[in-house]
């Protein structure tokens, strides 16, 4: 048989198990093979997972589950949220592992009746376990789970909120802490029915904090698990970099810190090293915002921070500049860096390019009001980026267009209890960042979706802020907005079956 025959089916074999569309065309009977551009289309099937959302009595979560309508996606599917740790919704246990280490007494399962409309549930207390979803069919391009967690006291008090996130093998969380003070939690989830195993590395201002507990950390199938930082290593440290490795399987994880004073959130992971990174959606009113950068490479990091702002780039006075020694976090604080305007953090080499990981630590408030929430480094919006939860009131979208002058078309979805779709479009300014009037849906019921799609040439980044009342407590989270993953390229290949028979 033909190698070229073998390898254009081979890899539209490989890409049809990926997304479910692959095309073999015969357009001639010359045997001569075409290999077009590729085409973007919709991924046939997804997988999220959900953290369990708090330790504390005093929780309560709100899960809000969107899949955009996408044109192509077909006809047919289903998406569902299950609990994790063998268990369905009513707390009895189901699965191949037939056990878990928490009774499941009100995580919602959560199953969508069409695409365009948000699907809500609510869970109480301490008992609620992480949740394992997966989308399929015209469920799957760009489905998007928010979990929203607000804690009345205690230990994180504050709003905590999430997207829950699809497994991987690798994952850098810049911003986390291990400082009297300070419970900040690793949540690894397993989706699969093999257990995973998990290295975690710690590193400090001065490099690799000493540990043993963290390699060969098996992750049972179907389960959630919170690793407490502090159980890791004997040493403390105020900014720490930590480092998730799977050796085996594949896992989703996020970290979450909690802070006796500043409250709590969740920390998702930061975009893949880079040597230039954008931290969007620093709220306007943040009284402190500290910078936490790593390179895991062999070489040190000379960065250039600029501020985007509603008017253009500016330097931050006194900090124009953040040496990062590789292998070590470092960490400067910016203060009321925004000084009552919408902005996002760029981050540029000095001289020569080295990969770096990123995050901030944003806080609200002042005195004992205090509250926290965190911005990782993200990836560009890209094609369509979804953010499920909004409300009518207490949303604020951030755009920013680092590079130049871009359109950005968003779109309010129908609400969960009714509401008629809206969509607007924003020109956003080289340079600059923007809070924009973010569009609500007509006779809106219930909470919301946006899509934010780029309708011009340029990289966007975007950040969604949700507020909530909280005694006197800014109580907010921050989620950044990369690309939905909605479609997948794929190349169409033109062959010619018939040279099979030769």
């Amino acid at each position: 048989m033909n190698r070229t025959t073998l390898s254009l089916i081979a890899g539209a074999t490989a890409l049809a198990a990926v997304t479910g569309f692959a095309v073999l065309s015969t357009p001639d009977a010359s045997g001569d093979s075409t290999a077009k551009a590729a085409a973007q289309l919709p991924v046939e099937r997804t997988s999220l997972l959900c953290p369990e959302p708090s330790s504390s009595d005093l929780a309560e979560t709100s899960y809000t589950a969107f899949t955009p309508v996408t044109k192509g996606a077909g006809d047919s599917g289903k998406a569902e949220l299950a609990a994790a740790n063998g268990q369905s919704a009513d707390g009895s246990t189901t699965g191949k592992n037939g056990k878990g280490d928490k009774k499941n007494t009100g995580a919602p399962v959560v199953r969508f009746k069409e695409p365009g409309k948000p699907v809500t549930g609510t869970a109480e207390g301490a008992e609620t376990p992480g949740l394992i979803g997966t989308a399929t069919g015209r469920f799957a391009p760009g489905w998007t789970v928010q979990e929203t967690t607000q804690v009345a006291a205690g230990t994180g008090r504050g709003l905590l909120g999430t997207n829950c996130t699809a497994p991987d093998s690798e994952f850098w969380f810049p911003g986390a802490g291990t400082a009297d003070g300070r419970t900040d939690y690793v949540h690894l989830t397993n989706p699969d029915d093999s257990a995973a195993v998990v290295d975690i590395e710690l590193y400090g201002k001065d490099g690799a904090l000493k540990s043993t507990l963290g390699e060969g950390i098996t992750v049972q199938p179907h389960s959630s698990e919170p690793i407490l930082l502090s159980t890791l290593t004997d040493e403390t440290d105020t900014d720490v970099t930590v480092h998730v490795t799977v050796r085996s399987g594949r896992v989703a994880a996020a970290v979450q810190a909690l802070d006796d004073k500043l409250g709590g959130d969740w920390l998702a992971a930061s975009a893949d090293p880079a040597g230039s990174l954008v931290l969007p959606g620093i709220p306007k009113d943040a009284t402190d915002v500290r910078l936490v950068a790593f390179t895991p490479g062999d070489s040190d990091a000379d960065l250039k921070l600029r501020l985007a702002s509603p008017s253009g780039q500016i330097t931050p006075a006194g900090n124009e500049t953040l040496h990062v020694k590789s292998g070590m976090t470092a960490a400067v604080d910016l203060g009321d860096v925004t000084r009552g305007e919408a902005g996002s953090l760029l981050l540029t080499p000095s001289d020569t390019s080295v990969p770096v990981v990123a995050a901030l630590r944003v806080v609200r408030g002042k005195g004992d009001k205090q509250e926290t929430a965190f911005i990782p480094a993200t990836a560009p919006v890209g094609a369509r980026a979804t953010a499920a939860g909004n409300r009518s009131k207490g949303t604020t979208l951030a755009l920013t267009a680092p590079t130049r002058t871009t359109q950005v078309k968003v779109t309010a979805s129908a609400g969960s209890d009714g509401g008629t779709p809206v969509t607007k479009t924003y020109t956003i300014k080289a340079g600059t960042t923007q809070n924009v009037d973010a569009p609500v849906p007509s006779g809106l019921k219930g909470t919301y979706a946006l899509t934010v799609e780029p309708v011009s040439a340029g990289p966007v980044y975007a950040a969604r802020t949700l507020e909530a009342a909280g005694d006197g407590v800014p109580a907010f989270t921050i989620q950044t907005l990369p690309d939905d993953r909605g479609a997948v390229a794929v190349p169409e290949a033109e062959q010619d079956l018939s040279v099979l028979q030769k």
